[in-house]
Order: C-alpha cells, then structure tokens, then sequence
C-alpha cells in the first residue's frame, strides 16, 4: 500500500518538469513512507529515493519506513541535499512552497548551483484527498473515540463547570481510549461565546440554559476525526429551537447531496441555500466543510470558490453554522466518507437537540 502511494507521486514528475522533489512537511513525508516521527525529509528521483533522518530516529525509521534508503544527515540540511543533488544531476527540484521559508528558499538557491526550485502545487495533497481502506479505518476508529467521548461528556456537563473543565475531561476520555494526540485545540464556547465559531474553552463558567457548542477530534495512529455538536443545557427557548433547527435541516441537506461528482461549491450552496432562505445568511461566515485525513484541515475544502469535485474515497465535514454575537451560536458537524454510490456518515453521535 505505502509503495503505490510513492508510485502516484513519482508518476507526476513529468507534468510537474521535475527530476526529483525534496519532502518535508510531516503529514507529506509519513504518507509516503510509512514514518511516524517527525524532524525528517525526503528526497525522491525516478531513479532513488531517501528517507533523511539524523541519529535520534535512524533506527525508528529502519524499522518503519518503506520504499526508502534510510540515511542519517549531519546539519545543516541544505548540504545535504545539495549533495545528492549533484549525485543525481537533479535540475528542476520540486518544493512545498507552502512550507519552504523565504530564508530557506534563499539559502537553496545559493548552495544548489542554479538548479530551479519547482512549486509541488500540492500534487501529494492532492493524491492524500482519496484515502484506501486501511486509511479510513483509521479515521473511523478517531470518529468512534469521538462518538465515545461525546457520550461520556453528556452524563459530565453540570452548571457551573467551565469550559476548560471541560474540555479538559474530553481530552482526557479521549486519550484513555487510545488517542496519541488532539486533531485541535479543543473548542467548548457555552452561552454567548457560542457565536464563536472557534471558540476554544476558557475559564467561562457555564450556565443554566447555556447553548454549548463542542467541537473537538483526536488522532489515531496519525489520522483524525472532527466532530461538532450544539446542547443546551437545561430546557431550549423558541429562539434557541428555531436557530438548531435551521443548521440541522442544512446539514441533512447537504450530507444527502453528498456524492461522486457533485462539485464542493455546489454542496456549500445546498446548506448555504437554506441558511440564506431562514434570514441568517449573513451569520454564516465559514465553509461548508473541508477534507480530514491525517491533517484536521486538507483538501479537499468545500466551500464556494472550491474547484473540487467529490470523488469516491474523500473523508469531508458537513458543518454548517449559525453565529449571532450577544445571543450564541449553534454548528452541527459530521464527518462523512464519499462512497461509489454516495456515503456513509463516520461520526455516530446524535444530531437532535440535546437538553441536558
């Protein structure tokens, strides 16, 4: 599985103008060759390719990388790569030029002896957009701790908590269930906080008939889930009810639009549509969703100017969302698989208004 994914890369390299690319971006460099350290590099040519690691995961990376020569660098790393640059008669290099800073950039082009750096134009994000099957097991498995997490947080939430309480607890039930890490900074924004799409928890003290919105995912074995959902806590007012309801009705419209060759931007309508319809159009500020893999945020985003269409194997979130500063704010979030016939909701937690 990790060799085909080195063979869709190094299969661009003529539509790119590239003889070789260096990777460094982490979600980029693990992809391809099964790592799952960090502070490592890629050099790839159609005739060899390294895995660049210095002595503190020289062994690690025996032991887990695929489809590379695994060898062992002395700072600095633009030697480095110079060097097997000149070894591979590389001329047009190509780079994550949303990842390569402008002091490295500099440095590049002096020490690599007027060879082009070539923009990857996101061509391994790109490939990463339709996940195999032992990738959205993963990304299932980081849904279901999610789900759990959700569960365990109902029976949890009192008056008089705060926020950071918890999101403190979730963050804690997820990682007893296996979870290696946070997809984010959790978000816990309760009462007029809640018009605060990204909301993280603070030390606001939650209230009696306090909308709360959470918004929270883990990663498991490198892969994450994302997931929203808006309770209150006590019984719901009328305006509470009518707001809810709104982002429900676009969210279940949108995810049963979901299939192989809608566009992005045609799926952020649906939702938007119906938002726009109710006379809160201009509350809703953010896309409809975005692709979730082994980053939280990846394409494919869906949004207005998206120029993606779905395609069988892309993971995406549904989260349409309402905002109204002074009074809350409600977001309602799946996280959904595109299948060959349309899709199959990974995020099991119930979507009606919770009272707690």
């Amino acid at each position: 599985m990790i060799e085909k994914r080195l063979e869709k890369f190094l299969s661009k390299f003529e539509s790119l103008g590239i003889d070789g690319a260096f990777v460094f971006k982490d979600e980029n460099r693990n992809y391809l060759s099964g790592f799952t350290g960090d502070d490592s590099f890629l050099f790839i040519t159609n005739e060899k390719s390294y895995f660049i690691t210095d002595s503190r995961y020289t062994e690690q990376a025996q032991n887990e990388v695929v489809g590379f020569e695994v060898v062992e660098y002395k700072p600095p790393i633009h030697d480095f790569v110079a060097s097997l640059v000149e070894k591979h008669n590389v001329k047009r290099l190509g780079v994550e030029e949303d990842r390569l800073s402008f002091s490295d950039y500099i440095v590049y082009k002096e020490k690599l002896n007027g060879v082009e750096l070539v923009q990857l134009e996101q061509t391994i994000e790109k490939i990463r957009m339709i996940k195999d099957a032992e990738e959205i097991k993963l990304i299932e498995t980081a849904a279901s701790i999610a789900d759990k997490a959700f569960e365990h947080i109902l029976g949890f939430i009192k008056v008089g908590m705060t926020e950071i309480e918890v999101a403190l607890e979730l963050e804690f039930f997820m990682k007893k269930l296996g979870a290696s890490a946070l997809s984010f900074p959790t978000i816990v924004a309760s009462g007029n906080r809640s018009s605060l799409p990204h909301g993280t928890a603070s030390e606001k003290v939650i209230n009696e008939g306090d909308f709360i919105t959470l918004d929270f995912g883990c990663v498991y074995k490198g892969y994450c889930s994302d997931m929203t959902r808006t309770i209150v806590l006590g019984k719901a007012n009328e305006k509470q009810k009518e707001i809810y309801n709104t982002v429900l009705e676009a969210n279940e419209a949108a995810l049963k639009a979901v299939k192989p060759g809608i566009s992005c931007a045609a799926l952020d309508k649906i939702a938007r549509d119906i938002i726009v319809e109710r006379g809160y159009g201009e509350r809703f500020g953010h896309g409809l969703g975005h692709g979730v893999g082994r980053e939280v945020h990846e394409l494919p985003y869906v949004n207005a100017r998206s120029k993606f269409d779905l395609e069988p194997g892309m993971v995406i979130t549904d989260e349409p969302g309402i905002y109204i500063p002074g009074f809350g704010g409600v977001r309602i979030e799946e996280l959904v698989l595109v299948t060959k016939d349309g899709y199959r909701v990974l995020s099991k937690s119930p979507k009606h208004l919770i009272e707690l």
